[in-house]
């Protein structure tokens, strides 16, 4: 467990330059640890640890370390270290993950110093694909064999492509021109005759996905088939490589945190760690639109100083009307996100879904408003007029903003804009507008 004492003690070792002492206290931590560790030191410190790591550890480690961390760390090491040190021991997958993370300058000075001409080729191959799609995110590492294969030469490939990989997921059958055909169970490898043929047992048809199949639908198959990973084909069927679960999970993570900045009025990623600047940058555009929402309100509301003269009371109830608007268009638009995220809700279905919203939000709008109109009815009277602006004034607020939260993230789904926007400021300060509009209109009509 790596602790804060712990990370002092090492931190106390290397300043005294202990190599072996830090070594023994490295031993036993899964590299997970050691990233985590290093995650807490400079990069001088780090690269004192990685020093004492075996190169397949160090690639490890590296993989594991949190981006803007491992970046820091790569930059102060030379091109042919990292490739020789970290590269060479990776899959390429994350030797791809890596160099993208770099200029094209050192991508390139990294490419170079690459022992493995075929390992170099498969990176350069991979970094043409969008790192949003399947083929950016696939790895080529596996274990192939070809439909026409008897059971004696199929074992004997199997062991000699199995010594090079550190997980075997699943055997995937190819034919003559490379294209997928299938998956080979190991099971059949032990119950099947010596003179059958792979073609004979394999499971065909198996679950596939395009290289430029979008990252989003590879999660959401691997999730609804239940898969530990998914062959990925070029446009004429070609196996190409294979996209494991922990990429996907890694991905999953990285999405579900993109969302929740987006819903909370982030403009972009940011963490804890970030310098001022970033922070900054990344909260202020939509305090500014926020702003400007406000200043927008208070002209609406500024136009209605005789209103207010009359009906000193209709105050009152402005945080009542904003708020409930924004919260109503946040729950309807955070559904619609999950739905269309889960794959539970197709885009195509918008008019069946405002029609079912439309209902919840009715009888919503029928409960708060008749509270509101009792509690104003003893308070003010029957013939005040706020009795009945706020009831009918949160009626249509409450309808509009449960059909608004539902169709601006099923549009922007069509459009292929990440819907998440629309659960943040963008739907509570629309709705707060929108609703003051129909407040003082409301009120104005009964005066």
């Amino acid at each position: 467990m790596v602790d804060e004492e712990y990370i002092d003690n090492v931190k106390r070792l290397i300043e005294q330059k202990e190599g072996e002492q830090v070594k023994e206290l490295l031993i036993d931590l899964h590299p997970a640890d050691i990233a985590e560790l290093c995650n807490d030191l400079s990069p001088e410190e780090a690269r004192f640890v990685y020093r004492l790591l075996d190169n397949e550890t160090a690639a490890d480690v590296l993989v594991e370390m949190d981006e803007d961390v491992r970046k820091e760390f790569l930059e102060i090491l030379p091109s042919e270290t990292i490739a020789k040190r970290f590269v060479d021991y990776m899959d390429t997958d994350d030797a791809v993950d890596l160099i993208r993370e770099l200029d094209e300058e050192k991508q390139e000075e990294i490419l170079s110093h690459i022992e493995d001409i075929e390992q170099a080729g498969d990176i350069v191959d991979l970094l043409k694909y969008d790192e949003n799609t399947a083929g950016g995110l696939m790895g080529t590492e596996m274990v192939v064999v070809n439909e026409n294969w008897s059971m004696p030469e199929c074992l004997k490939e199997m062991r000699q492509q199995a010594e090079e990989l550190d997980e075997i997921y699943y055997v995937y059958v190819i034919d003559d021109d490379e294209r997928l055909k299938g998956i080979f169970p190991l099971k059949k490898m032990i119950t099947s005759p010596s003179v059958s043929k792979v073609k004979h047992v394999m499971q065909k048809d198996p679950i596939s996905v395009h290289v430029d199949t979008p990252v989003d639908e590879v999660v959401q198959a691997i999730e609804k088939y239940d898969l530990v990973a998914i062959p990925v084909v070029d446009s004429i069927g070609r196996l190409v490589g294979q996209i494991t679960v922990d990429d996907v999970m890694d991905e999953v993570r990285e999405q579900s945190e993109r969302d929740y900045q987006l819903a909370s009025g982030l403009s972009q990623g940011v963490e804890t760690a970030d310098n001022v600047f970033r922070q900054t940058t990344a909260r202020l555009p939509w305090l500014l639109i926020g702003m400007i929402g406000g200043i927008g309100n208070s002209m609406i509301l500024g136009n209605f100083d005789a209103t207010f003269a009359a009906h000193p009371e209709m105050a009152l109830y402005i945080p009542l009307i904003g708020g409930t608007g924004g919260n109503v268009g946040t729950q309807s638009s955070a559904i619609i996100v999950q739905g269309l995220a889960n794959s539970s809700l197709d885009a195509k279905n918008t008019v069946k879904q405002i029609g079912k919203e439309s209902v919840v939000a009715l009888i919503n709008a029928t409960i708060i408003s008749l509270l509101v109109y009792t509690y104003n009815f003893i308070r003010f009277g029957a013939t005040a007029t706020v009795t009945y602006s706020v009831s009918i004034s949160l009626f249509a607020v409450v309808m509009f903003a449960s059909i608004f939260g539902t169709l601006v993230p099923m549009t922007l789904e069509k459009f292929k804009v990440d819907p998440a926007i629309a659960t943040g400021p963008f739907i509570a300060i629309t709705n707060d507008i929108i609703g003051m509009m129909m407040y003082m209109g409301i009120t104005v009509l009964l005066s």
